[in-house]
């Protein structure tokens, strides 16, 4: 049982040099910016000239950010 606790909740988050909590609270973080670019391409596709660039724009700042953390 303490392999698979420490396969679950430890060994990715030290993979990327973080405990548990820090890894939490960028994924969570990371999973908002998610959310809010989802709803701005919602309202993009509802009213095409609203949040032309928004999304496309944050998740190429997030990969960015991404690329930085390897």
């Amino acid at each position: 049982m303490p392999r698979m606790f420490q396969r679950v909740f430890v060994d990715h988050p030290q993979s990327v040099d973080e405990t548990y909590f820090q890894h939490m609270r960028f994924a969570g973080w990371f999973a908002g910016q998610l959310f809010l670019a989802a709803g701005a391409a919602l309202v993009h596709a509802l009213i095409p000239c609203l949040f032309e660039k928004t999304a496309s724009r944050r998740v190429g700042q997030l990969n960015a950010r991404l690329g930085r953390r390897s």
